[in-house]
């Protein structure tokens, strides 16, 4: 008899073959010896009925994604708990050794803030639960006794220690120590019940095709997992301390990309978001001369991220600096930064000439980092790297500046270290030519910024430092950060970007982003929202700049579709190779002189237009209101929103007022699924219904608390 009854898969529209995996799986895990302290756990789900939950924790192993493995924390093999994540450093050491012989090896492992505490309640609260209270420190010593085991020695904090190591201070202190690998036990901005292990190889960046793959295949071939405890390697010396010179370097580092040392005027409010960022950003920019207050509330390293909005420390998130903000005003000052908690993403709001504030995105932070560094430093043949998807103002601003520019790189920060490699080893990289001291700065979307070849992935650090002397600059001449985003376009002309996630998890998810993809690959659309598509381009194309497919993992990195549309606008489709979501890439571009209003109002009409066409090719037909719900929510809630809760809020209304506690006690159990801070998170898409003129309006906006 099937632990997980055929009709209840059944209902949940999960197909015969998913069902039948998640069941083998399931009797491996209450069976098998190995999975023997997760068995109470994983009846107590069967007993509960959590269905879902099962058939999605049970039904594949967690794929070896884009270097490593993130997701939910939870039991079953597509969670992330200590069995996926010592089946993941097993296949790394036997990959190290393929690669390397018998020599001795070293890895260097970092880690963040987080603490499972089954936030959603994912899992019944009388069942001894062994992933409560698991840290990220915990993690990262199961990691180093499966390296232990396999005979690679590991770099870690000294037990007991406070404090942690950033994504960035990783890349360079495996540099740094000349280490064979490293392994960052982090989920980066994602919620508080993520966790995940990213690698990275000698060279402090991640393996490129058909490397990754190499790597990936060795992980997914894992039968044996070799195990040492901690203490055991420990006294072993398989355990080493990080050293503390190797953060202090990290920073110096930093502080020596500053290119206008005596332009420290401007006052800065930073917020670390309970993560690592006071000890990367925040230590740069004080150890550089500039007077930052930290922001107090979300200094505490705190994986719950208890005072951030939705719970999302994402500083591509404007409200997760309203604090930062609010205390800015208080103390009088300049700039608002902050870090998601691995200190890898730069967020910025800074303060207009009329007391305004003003949020900037990752492409105008990107814009204005290459300005800056190409205006005031010096490179014998300066070089700047983008990825496809960031805004082409970057390249606009490179090429006025003489400088070479490699625009068209794959999603993921890997792709510019490996550009490094590549100028390292040849002196040649995506047609370009030069060495790594030719390197000004790699850029991505979404609030990634490196300044220096000596780290290999992405550095919230130096980006700071940057914008702090560029406002400092601006301040000096009466002037602000935002006048100087303005310079900008009134030279290479105004660009909207914007960007749509729509995420859809679980099997069904998954099946409905890879139809989509097919879908638009074989029937691409001749029309969008009024805009002609005159050009179509397959990344996977084996003619195209790109070249032929090189591997598996090649493959997937290059998932990525690109409509032009008519005077350089476009939209390019790709999914989260580390969530599970599509991301829809829409940008517009202003005709000489015209407004910016008008540029962003055609670049939003393009976006949810493209949204919806996406999302009708998976049977998924959203009103356009509703695609305003924030991108944080899943559609299977968009959709619950508008099929269910608002009509029977409507009919709630003509019985009670909307103030009613029991209607308004049901609102918030029919929004708990959505997240923290729902209303907040919907509060858009009920603004834009509202818009269009119904009668009742006026309750259903006093209902959410909007009015």
């Amino acid at each position: 008899m099937p632990v997980i009854p055929i009709e209840a898969a059944a209902a949940l529209g999960v197909r015969p073959e998913v069902h039948a995996a998640a069941e083998a799986s399931l009797q491996r895990w209450l069976t098998e010896p190995a999975f023997a302290e997760w068995a109470p756990l994983v009846r107590g789900l069967v007993a509960a009925q959590r269905w879902n939950v099962l058939i999605d924790s049970f039904w594949q192993i967690m794929p070896f994604g884009t270097g490593g493995r993130r997701g939910t924390v939870g039991v079953g093999p597509n969670r992330f708990n200590p069995w996926s994540l010592a089946a993941s450093v097993q296949g790394h050491a036997v990959f190290l050794k393929k690669r390397l012989g018998d020599r001795p090896m070293t890895v260097v492992i970092a880690y963040d803030v987080r603490a499972f505490r089954d936030a959603t309640g994912s899992f019944p609260a009388d069942i001894p639960n062994p992933l409560l209270g698991l840290t990220s420190r915990d993690f990262a010593e199961i990691a180093a006794g499966v390296y232990a085991a396999n005979g690679v020695r590991s770099v870690l904090l000294a037990p007991g220690s406070r404090t942690f190591i950033s994504t960035p201070e990783l890349s360079f202190a495996i540099r740094r120590l000349e280490a064979d690998a490293g392994l960052n036990i982090s989920a980066s901005h994602n919620p508080p019940d993520d966790n995940g292990g990213k690698f990275y190889n000698a060279l402090g960046g991640q393996e490129v095709p058909p490397d990754d793959e190499a790597m990936a295949n060795e992980v997914n071939g894992v039968g044996e997992i070799l195990r040492m405890s901690p203490a055991e390697a420990r006294a072993g010396g398989w355990i080493s301390d990080y050293p503390n010179e190797v953060h202090d370097a990290y920073v110096a580092l930093n502080v020596s990309t500053s290119l206008l040392p005596h332009a420290r005027s401007a006052q800065i409010v930073f917020t670390a978001l309970h993560g690592t960022g006071d000890t990367s950003a925040l230590a740069v920019l004080r150890a550089a001369g500039f007077h930052a207050d930290l922001e107090p509330t979300q200094a505490p390293h705190d994986g719950a991220f208890p005072e951030v909005p939705f719970r999302t420390p994402n500083p591509e998130v404007p409200q997760s600096m309203d604090r930062a903000v609010a205390l800015a005003r208080e103390l009088g000052a300049d700039l608002v930064m902050a870090c998601d908690p691995d200190a890898d993403r730069i967020g910025l709001v800074a303060r207009e000439a009329d007391g305004s504030w003003r949020f900037f995105t990752g492409n105008e932070i990107a814009a204005l980092v290459t300005e800056h560094r190409l205006t005031h430093g010096r490179f014998a043949s300066p070089i700047v790297m983008k990825t496809e998807v960031t805004s082409d103002l970057v390249s606009r601003v490179a090429r006025r500046h003489g400088a070479q520019v490699v625009g068209e790189l794959m999603v993921g920060f890997k792709y510019i270290g490996d550009g490094l490699k590549q100028l390292d080893a040849t002196g040649r990289f995506a047609g370009v030519t030069g060495t790594t001291a030719d390197f000004v700065i790699g850029v991505e979307e979404s609030h990634g910024v490196l300044v220096t070849a000596a780290i290999r992935d992405k550095d919230a650090a130096g980006a700071a430092l940057a914008l702090a002397e560029m406002a400092s600059e601006a301040k000096d001449a009466g002037r602000t950060l935002g006048d100087r985003l303005r310079d900008l376009w009134a030279r290479e002309g105004y660009v909207s970007n914007r960007l749509v996630s729509t995420v859809m998890r679980g099997a069904t998810g998954k099946a409905r982003i890879e139809a989509i993809q097919e879908s638009l690959r074989a029937a691409p659309p001749t029309e969008v929202a009024g805009f002609a598509v005159t050009e179509f381009a397959d990344r996977r194309d084996p003619h195209g700049p790109l070249g032929p497919i090189r591997s598996a993992s090649d493959a997937a990195s290059r998932d990525v579709l690109v409509f032009r549309c008519d005077e350089g606008n476009r939209v390019i489709l790709r999914p989260s190779g580390t969530e599970p979501k599509n991301k829809v890439y829409v940008e517009v571009i202003g005709a000489p002189g015209e407004p910016p209003a008008e540029v962003d109002a055609r670049a939003e009409r393009l976006a949810l237009g493209f949204a919806a066409l996406m999302l009708a090719r998976a049977d998924i037909r959203l009103p356009e209101w509703a695609l305003r719900v924030s991108d944080l929510v899943a559609i299977e809630q968009k959709l619950e929103l508008a099929e269910r809760i608002l009509p029977e809020l409507q009919n709630r209304l003509g019985r009670v007022g909307p103030r009613d506690p029991a209607l308004q006690a049901w609102l918030d159990g029919a929004l708990r699924p959505f997240g923290k801070d729902p209303r907040g998170l919907v509060a858009p898409a009920i603004a834009a219904w509202a818009g269009l003129g119904k009668s009742d309006a006026s309750g259903v906006v006093a209902a959410f608390n909007l009015g």
